[in-house]
């Protein structure tokens, strides 16, 4: 890789500030009003995330991007760390009990001296790793590295089974996700990565769902996922039917764990897929890439009404209905697949969905191909929540990466910014406008002196609610690789609730 080498663990401690549990001590109210009348915007104090595996190629390249936006109202405080998780026997005796790679190997936990993250915020820093035995990563930031922390993880792999640019945001560890999307067919060789930062063992059950609802299984039931440790567990190994179109539900009984899905074929190369937004009525699926040669919508409703859906195209021209998939039924429970082909016809696109008539929770994911013949590649895009307040998309080049923004509704007003480089560079602001009902494909906006990589923050500024995504793509040997990651809102920030009364006068 043409990239700055550090240590792994010098990487890993760049990815220390970027994940999802958040918490928020009490301001300190000495001297001021407490019946303040506003709720306050401040900046969460703690934050945590976790890093799959990257791959089990031996050829395979990962460079790993830590970045932690400048938030006002922090300190000048804070530290960030990261820990490599263990790696459990693969030959079925450690956690999981027989439901892991099953490759004959046995792997002893790989721990990394915490190191802090860059030195001030506002400036990524990367770290690179080679190779099928990279662990999984945990970690924590606090302080001033702890709002809006993110973390890409970026694999290449030049041949072989998933061959192709594989991205993934590291993940805040959670007790339920959906993957619609995954597959147990004869092509498809898919893996469920769970990683526990915790102190205490997690109890994980996996649920399959296909096309005609539940796939009955004992073996992904009460997985134990041990303390600071990833688990991969083989789709394959928990059903004996060989399914195109299945989804995922990750169910935590008890702790958390971080959870992706790593979907890898034997022709179509592969890439992560990242867990849907929670089920809802209405989706947003951004950033489809205007030369995509195959687009594959898969949805789940997981109770027991059907969903009808509205399909409809933001161009950037507008809403548009695809002709011929103007709707989809979902059945409850059942996993539905619609091919869509070549959807964008060469224009920027993402796909929107609403309900008929009566609004059913739906999680959806698309399955989208560049490329002809034997020189294609897959990604894919989950249903995302809206940037919100702000996003952040690390691991940018000068070329290569695109960005796309979707405005469903209402018109919208938003500053893209791009941070320094992580080796030099000054940042570039640039606003666009996202005209109601259209998706806006740009080249975003690149340092002044970059070198290195850099990062990009997505902050609406006025309008209606917008959704983003990220495309890297990478061209090697006439094969377009390529990878998307959606912008959810970073939740960097958390709402103070104000206070209805003077609660001091209790205080004696």
């Amino acid at each position: 890789m043409n990239r700055t080498t550090l240590s792994l663990i010098a990487g890993a401690t760049a990815l220390a500030a970027v994940t999802g549990f958040a918490a928020l001590s009490a301001p300190d109210t000495a001297g001021t009003d407490t019946t303040a009348k506003a709720a306050a915007q401040l900046p969460v104090e703690r934050t945590s995330l976790v890093c799959p595996a990257p791959s089990m190629s031996d050829i395979a390249e990962t460079s790993y991007t830590s970045f932690t936006p400048v938030t006002k109202g922090t300190g000048s405080g804070g530290k960030a760390e990261l820990l490599a998780a263990a790696q459990e026997s693969r030959d079925g005796s450690g956690a999981g009990g027989g439901k892991g790679k099953g490759d004959g190997k046995s792997g002893e936990r790989k721990t990394g001296k915490p190191v802090p993250t860059s030195k001030e915020p506002g400036k990524p820093v990367t770290g690179d790793s080679s190779g099928a035995e990279s662990p999984a990563l945990v970690g924590t930031a606090d302080g001033r590295f702890a709002p809006g922390w993110t973390v890409q993880e970026t694999t290449e792999v030049a041949a072989g089974t998933g061959r192709g640019l594989q991205g993934i945001n590291c993940t805040a560890p959670d007790t339920s996700f959906w993957f619609p999307g995954a597959s147990t067919a004869a092509d498809r060789t898919d893996y469920v990565h769970l990683t526990n930062p915790d102190d205490s063992a997690a109890v994980v059950d996996i649920e399959l769902y296909g096309k005609d609802g539940a796939l009955q299984s004992t073996v992904g039931e009460g997985i134990t996922v041990q303390p600071h440790s990833s688990e991969p567990v083989l789709l394959s190994t928990l059903t004996d039917e060989q399914q195109t179109d299945l989804t995922v539900h990750v169910n935590v009984r008890s702790g958390r764990v971080g959870a992706a899905v790593q979907a890898l074929d034997d022709k179509l190369g592969g890439d992560w897929l990242a867990a849907s937004t929670d089920p809802t009525g209405s989706l947003v699926l951004p950033g489809i890439p205007r030369d995509a040669t195959s687009v594959r919508l898969v949805a789940f409703t997981p109770g027991d009404a059907d969903a009808d859906l509205k399909l409809r195209l933001a161009s950037p021209s507008g809403l548009i209905t695809p002709a011929g998939h103007e709707t989809v039924h979902i059945k409850g429970g059942m996993t539905t697949a619609v091919d869509l082909g070549d959807v964008t016809r060469g224009e920027a696109g993402s796909l929107v969905l609403t309900p008929t008539d009566q609004s059913v929770p739906v999680v959806a994911a698309l399955r989208v191909v560049r490329g002809k013949g034997d020189k294609q590649e897959t990604a894919f895009i989950p249903a995302t929540r809206p940037v919100g307040t702000r996003a952040t998309s690390a691991d940018n080049s000068g070329k290569g990466s695109t960005l796309s923004l979707t405005a469903p509704g209402r018109t919208a007003t938003v500053e893209v910014t791009a941070s320094a480089g992580s080796e030099g560079g000054t940042p570039v602001s640039k606003t666009y406008t996202i005209k109601a009902g259209t998706t806006q494909d740009i080249e975003p906006p690149v340092p002044s002196g970059l070198k290195g990589t850099y990062a990009l923050t997505v902050e609406p500024k006025s309008g209606g609610p917008v959704y983003g995504a990220r495309t890297l793509a990478a061209t090697e040997g006439g094969v377009p690789g390529f990878t998307v990651q959606t912008l959810p809102d970073d939740r960097g920030t958390v709402a103070v609730p104000e206070a209805d009364e003077d609660l001091s006068v209790l205080q004696k």
